[in-house]
């Protein structure tokens, strides 16, 4: 036993508790350097897999945590993305959400989500600030309103971002599916079966992408030289669709509908159900969204497919992009849409 010469047994324990495993330790552990650790924590790609799996298996031995603020310190990057988004109760926002939660796990970043409670500017420039106060290398920003379409509203300078769905593409950097192709495709397709005309029930007049599907709608009835009857808007909910088929159902003349999703899709196909006008016999119907459950509609559901997972892909892509380069990039980059023809379409009775 050693005595200081205040008295006090140096060889007792200290009442510090002990430090956790160092990346010395993990090296050692692992049998690399402390530089290979060193890249593995950082997330880097020049290790090969069998090294990488060799210091992830030694650190989860000895339960060592990389310091995440001294990396950042480092580096100058916090391997975080912000995502502010208007609501998470429809279909698309959450598939996208998924997909860019999924693209940034695969790039080593986390996601912080800031849920706004309205589409407003002032809304979204608070939710940027919060996240600009938590350390994030980036946003995106998932809103369905026209507030970024705007040329009088702008996002502070100096944080990367990337937006779906809107039409700010000349300032900002945009991924979006091609919402104009879906809506042609959609309405050419029960032209082409002979159908006079096409109703359209549309999403709210505030999103854009209702708006972008209503605009492509009503140009491809009048290339066609069809009538343009009268706009129905909707909320995406299966309850304004069954609401609003009960009203077009009880027109004779109406062989038609395309909804701008598949929700209210569903909602049609209950109200003409309940009417006594069968699908496809009496009247066809087609969706957009392509969701999991339209192949179960009854009868199954004709609907616009969207590549949700690509949109999602392409934004983590496009903001890690910039802010490996600091580059701001301008322009939207649009992702193909698709027909998926199942059996509540066919040709109006007439032309049978």
């Amino acid at each position: 036993m050693t005595i200081s010469s205040t008295g006090q047994n140096i060889d007792a324990p200290t009442r510090r508790a002990s430090r956790g495993p160092s990346m010395a330790d993990v090296a050692r552990e692992a049998g690399v350097s402390s530089q290979t650790v060193s890249r593995v924590s950082n997330g880097q790609n020049n290790v090969d897999a069998a090294t990488r799996d060799r210091v992830i298996a030694a650190m989860q031995l000895l339960g060592y945590r990389p310091n995440s603020a001294a990396r950042a310190l480092k580096t100058g990057r916090f391997r975080s993305i912000g995502v502010i988004m208007f609501t998470l109760s429809t279909f698309g926002n959450m598939r996208t959400l998924d997909a860019i939660a999924t693209a940034s796990a695969q790039a080593g970043y986390s996601i912080t989500l800031i849920p706004v409670a309205l589409p407003t500017q002032g809304e979204v420039a608070g939710a940027f600030s919060r996240l600009s106060e938590q350390a994030v290398d980036g946003i995106v920003i998932i809103i369905e309103a026209h507030i970024l379409d705007r040329a009088d509203i702008t996002l502070p300078d100096g944080m990367p971002v990337v937006i779906v769905d809107s039409d700010a593409g000349s300032r900002y950097t945009v991924v979006d599916a091609d919402q104009a192709q879906g809506a042609r495709l959609a309405t050419e397709h029960l032209l082409k079966l002979g159908h006079r005309s096409v109703w359209h029930i549309a999403g709210p007049r505030s999103s854009f992408s209702a708006i972008r599907r209503t605009e492509s709608w009503r140009t491809t009835l009048n290339d066609a030289g069809a009538p343009t009857p009268e706009i129905l808007y909707g909320d995406w909910s299966a309850e304004s669709g069954y609401q609003h088929g009960l009203t077009l159902g009880a027109q004779p003349d109406v062989t038609a509908i395309f909804a701008a999703n598949d929700q209210m899709a569903l909602g049609v196909m209950r109200a003409l159900h309940e009417l006594g006008r069968p699908v496809p016999r009496s009247v066809s119907v087609v969706g957009f969204d392509d969701t999991e459950e339209s192949s179960s509609f009854w009868p199954p559901l004709t609907t616009v497919h969207q590549d949700f997972s690509e949109v999602g892909r392409l934004c983590i892509t496009a903001l890690l992009h910039e802010i490996e380069t600091t580059a701001h990039e301008t322009g939207t980059t649009i992702v193909p849409t698709r027909l998926v023809v199942r059996e509540s379409t066919a040709p109006p009775a007439s032309v049978r």
